[in-house]
């Protein structure tokens, strides 16, 4: 079995596939203070809880855009499956071709999903993957499958955090869609800022992209905890996919075993 991780800047994204089906999936707070001996306790307990020992897993990936845990996750791995991991990180081969003028400053996450977009959804039309996290991303896919540029735009979440934060008397609202734009109380106030605003922001930044491309047969694939709400909201977001950056690290997992073992 392979184990799949994806740190964020919020949660991290456990997965360990037996083949190329999940059979467990869950994720965690980020937590820069806790110890490698701490994360691997939760796993540990995790993995017990599906009915998996830590003997069964054969391999490690993992991606993350948190730089002092790297550490931290590659000693858990060591220490308590005997596992050296693979990391997303220069040097590692994803197949894909970067056309950014940095491509070292392009985030392991956004390079793992443009791989698994590439992998699932490629027909040969350009792409646009969108990651409602905390940030929400667009990263544009040429028609060839290369990786053309794209857009970083405040997360969702963290701005609904500095709205509460930065104001003496808004409450902490969930993020759902009220009835109506035409908002009667200060909590739908606040749900409609947030829901329509950022539904705004997508299909304009799509409508943008999709002019500069074009084409308007550009399929947009979507994954992070809100895409949902968002789909729900937008009429140009073709495919939600959760699993989207977890299938992607098993992909470049086999990718780069396999070229180990020859």
């Amino acid at each position: 079995m392979i184990l799949c991780i994806d740190i964020g800047n919020t949660n991290i994204k456990y997965a360990v596939f037996d083949g190329e089906e999940p059979k467990l999936t869950f994720r965690v707070a980020t937590d820069l203070k806790r110890t490698s001996d701490e994360y691997g306790a939760q796993l540990l307990a995790m993995l017990s809880f599906h009915g998996v020992s830590a003997k069964e897993i054969g391999g490690a990936i993992f991606s993350s855009v948190v730089p002092s845990l790297d550490y931290t996750m590659g000693h858990m791995l060591a220490a308590y499956f005997g596992i050296k991991p693979l990391q997303i990180a220069p040097g590692l081969k994803t197949g894909l071709k970067m056309r950014a003028d940095n491509a070292k400053e392009v985030g392991a996450d956004r390079v793992v999903n443009n791989v698994a977009a590439l992998k699932k959804y490629g027909t040969g039309k350009p792409m646009i993957i969108i990651d409602f996290g905390t940030a929400t991303t667009f990263n544009i896919l040429s028609a060839g499958g290369e990786f053309i540029g794209g857009v970083i735009a405040p997360g969702i979440k963290g701005s609904l955090d500095s709205l509460v934060s930065g104001t003496a008397k808004l409450p902490r609202v969930e993020i759902e869609a009220p009835p109506s734009v035409i908002a009667t109380n200060t909590v739908t106030n606040m749900q409609a800022g947030i829901v329509f605003g950022f539904a705004g922001l997508v299909e304009y930044i799509v409508k943008k992209i999709k002019s500069e491309l074009k084409t308007k047969d550009v399929p947009v694939i979507a994954t992070g905890g809100l895409a949902e709400v968002m789909a729900k909201e937008t009429d140009c977001i073709d495919v939600i996919d959760r699993m989207l950056t977890l299938d992607g690290l098993k992909y470049l997992y086999q990718l780069n075993h396999s070229e180990e073992e020859a």
